[in-house]
């Protein structure tokens, strides 16, 4: 039996590789099976739990969805909108968010990180986002939602959201409890130039990502940049337990050529660092410069993208105003 498939991202502009091998790449796989149902979402109203520039807001929610599509994502076979376009979303965080506790949610390390000291300072949508998070998945009834690592304590959260409101209200799994699809070995990719940060747009360096929107010269000039250590290539994989940033190279290879770890090892035993960065550096420009290329004609066409997220969003509305309007009379409106 197919998966009904929810997956939500950040309109923050500049995707970069981590996006792609981390998640776009398996989207892309779900999506081409054709027994699941999948339903992508541009994640706006998540977007401004930090300040944003509405104009590059504009811009960027059309980059997700020419990433979406350059990256092989057939939006005629899956649904792509933007979550501010469908009122239900907010609707139905503010419901959920009646139903959520405090300790749940302070319980949640992501906020800690990202509202750093002076958590005081912090708005309150940066507190609150998993609930509205909880909310997106639960208006579909989705089985199965892709997480990374620093997403799987937001599903749980959403889990429990949805185990309390049936229990409250007794209805028996009416808001579905969604599985968690856990990303493969690859999900997270780190800096080229530390391997011990995630590859991220906000480092200053540009040098530090390879971006989705990079051309072969610039991916293969950063490759040879990245850092690496003065020792040959490891021999097994304990080896890469202490050197990060060669580990981070074998995982970037073996992501691309749908290869493992061990077998990636054995193919450059022993040879010198910049033999395996030139193959490295010709895989990643044939796979991400078609990417680049089809991202830049798309952001020329900007009335095809706007189409797509409108074809979504009515979509999107056809199921959520369904399940929205049930939770109402349930509570009682």
């Amino acid at each position: 039996m197919g998966k009904k498939i929810f997956s939500g991202v950040q309109p923050t502009g500049n995707l970069h590789l981590g996006n792609y091998l981390g998640a776009i790449k398996n989207f892309v796989d779900l999506n081409n099976d054709n027994d699941n149902e999948c339903i992508f979402c541009v994640v706006d109203l998540h977007a401004i739990t930090v300040k944003q520039d509405p104009k590059i807001l504009k811009n960027n929610i059309r980059e997700t969805v020419a990433t979406f599509i350059a990256s092989g994502i057939d939006p005629k076979k899956g649904i792509i909108f933007n979550q501010s376009s469908v009122a239900a979303h907010a609707e139905g965080a503010w419901i959920l968010s009646c139903v959520a506790r405090m300790g749940w949610l302070n319980r949640m390390t992501q906020f800690k990180e990202k509202a750093g000291k002076d958590k005081e300072k912090a708005s309150i949508g940066l507190y609150s986002y998993p609930v509205l998070m909880a909310a997106d998945i639960l208006l579909y009834d989705a089985t199965h939602v892709p997480v990374g690592d620093d997403q799987k304590q937001h599903l749980e959260l959403c889990r429990d959201i949805a185990q309390k409101f049936n229990n409250d209200f007794k209805v028996d799994n009416f808001l579905r409890v969604p599985e968690p699809l856990i990303q493969n070995e690859f999900s997270r990719i780190m800096s080229l130039k530390d391997g011990s940060k995630k590859m991220s747009k906000s480092e200053l360096s540009d040098l530090s990502r390879i971006n989705l929107t990079d051309d072969r010269d610039q991916i293969i000039n950063k490759i040879k940049k990245a850092k690496t250590d003065p020792l040959p290539m490891p021999q097994d994989v304990k080896e890469l337990n202490h050197r990060l940033e060669a580990k981070n190279l074998l995982v970037i290879y073996s992501s691309l050529t749908n290869s493992t770890i061990e077998n990636s090892i054995k193919t450059f035993m022993g040879k010198n660092f910049s033999e395996f960065k030139e193959r490295l550096a010709a895989e990643l420009a044939d796979k991400i410069e078609p990417i680049s290329k089809e991202i830049k004609k798309l952001l020329e066409d900007k009335k095809y993208l706007d189409e797509i997220l409108l074809d979504g969003v009515e979509k999107a509305n056809l199921i959520a105003n369904k399940k929205i309007e049930r939770i109402k009379e349930i509570v009682g409106f």
